[in-house]
């Protein structure tokens, strides 16, 4: 069972990182870049600090994803897909399903080809729509992880 200690503690770390990483754009990156705190450009004020933190965080996404199904295969854990007190096992998967789409297919695919034509041209609302979007995410994970670490010690939420 070391194994499955070591997928655990590997684990939680991606998703601190992770997480953490997303709570800090969230709560201080994105509101100092629209305060202007971090220049007047706030699209490469953005960009610099996002090109730094988005292979952390999508290393943290392969590990999470890595570590969650191994744990699940060594400890047979599929039936909990199946219940609905395991509500929080389809949360985890959904929220790191949502991140590795958003991370890996629609920044590179889209988002990198679109918005700096619209930071340009609509700063306040790009901008605006992009603190959103993370409040939103940011939302969804902390009330999965509070799900997850209460579920997973027997305490049933629903």
């Amino acid at each position: 069972m070391n194994d499955v200690l070591i997928a655990r503690a590997l684990h939680v770390l991606a998703v601190v990182i992770w997480i953490g990483g997303v709570s800090m754009a969230t709560t201080v990156v994105l509101p100092a870049v629209r305060r202007g705190q971090l220049g007047e450009d706030w699209l490469r004020a953005f960009q610099a600090i996002e090109h730094r933190f988005v292979w952390q965080a999508r290393s943290a996404i392969i590990l999470v994803g890595l570590t969650g199904f191994y744990m699940c295969w060594r400890l047979d854990l599929w039936s909990r897909f199946r219940t609905a007190g395991f509500w929080w096992m389809h949360a985890m998967l959904g929220v790191w399903f949502l991140f590795a789409m958003m991370l890996f297919v629609a920044e590179p695919l889209i988002a990198h080809r679109y918005f700096r034509g619209w930071a340009t041209l609509h700063r306040a609302a790009a901008f605006a729509w992009v603190s959103r979007i993370h409040w939103l995410l940011l939302i969804l994970s902390a009330l999965t992880i509070v799900g997850a670490v209460a579920g997973s010690r027997g305490w049933p939420i629903l």
